[in-house]
């Protein structure tokens, strides 16, 4: 499957019959992207493509170029978001999930200090921990389109500003501390380690948003 973004990528790079061969082998497409890939940020893009976690030693090195990323595209064959993909870019604002990714790995978008707006597949089945953890700016989280069965632990935990949430009724497994830091969420009456309180309270804030 080639997203668009890897499509755009491609036709500037290759023209020709070389364009009409690759079209036609994914792996001949994945090498010439790869490389681009390999150097991470190019002018605050991020590249990400099936498969790609960046582990923690990795995501330390990056750390410093991760701030300069606002943006992210989508490659090829994404089915997940990798472990620590996207962590501490505290300029990414806005980040576009594609159709197709069914889960969005540990501190995948961990300390996004700046991120306001996500848009989710409904594809996406399952949140790591801390998949959203300290992203201080996020205050509106819609998942009653997706297939989400689960959240991991502290997956929205520190969302400081996070007011509003929609859930698919698929969703019924909540990790510990999931909403911990989230008092403008769930209010401190309620126990945020009791998960059928949780659910409960957010299901009776759907009923009264609609």
């Amino acid at each position: 499957m080639f997203t668009d973004d890897f499509k755009r990528l491609l036709v500037g790079l290759v023209m020709g019959d070389t364009l009409m061969t690759l079209k036609f082998t994914t792996k001949a497409w994945k090498r010439m992207v790869d490389a681009f890939i390999d150097e991470g940020v190019r002018s605050g893009q991020l590249m990400i493509h099936g498969g790609n976690d960046t582990y923690w030693k990795e995501a330390q090195a990056q750390h410093e170029r991760c701030k300069l990323v606002t943006r992210v595209i989508s490659l090829l064959n994404v089915m997940k978001v990798g472990k620590n993909a996207c962590w501490h870019a505290v300029n990414l604002a806005v980040v576009d999930i594609p159709d197709g990714v069914e889960s969005i790995d540990g501190a995948a978008f961990c300390a996004c200090d700046s991120l306001t707006t996500v848009s989710f597949p409904t594809t996406l089945t399952l949140f790591g921990w801390p998949a959203f953890y300290k992203c201080s700016s996020l205050d509106n989280v819609d998942l009653l389109h997706t297939n989400l069965q689960e959240l991991d632990y502290s997956a929205f935990g520190s969302c400081s500003e996070l007011k509003s949430m929609t859930t698919p009724d698929l969703l019924q497994t909540l990790g510990k501390a999931i909403f911990r830091g989230c008092s403008k969420l769930v209010p401190s009456d309620i126990n945020v380690r009791d998960n059928d309180a949780v659910v409960a309270h957010l299901r009776s804030k759907q009923l009264a948003q609609n």
